[in-house]
């Protein structure tokens, strides 16, 4: 269920990334759901997803922490 929760996090986060603020809402929701080693994958993720949206490229400090 894990690997699904992971999964979902990376489909709400497409469908706000309209909205820096909403995205951030998501972000936090998501860091305390996760498990350490997806909150990796996550960053991962983001670093890539956010590579043409500098808007959202600040966000990335929230789950560097």
């Amino acid at each position: 269920m894990a690997r699904a929760m992971f999964e979902y996090t990376k489909v709400v986060l497409q469908k706000v990334s309209f909205n820096k603020d909403l995205f951030k809402k998501e972000l936090e929701k998501a860091i305390n759901r996760l498990l350490p080693y997806e909150l990796k994958e996550l960053y991962l993720w983001l670093k890539e997803f956010t590579s043409n949206k500098p808007n959202l490229q600040a966000c990335l400090a929230i789950v560097k922490n």
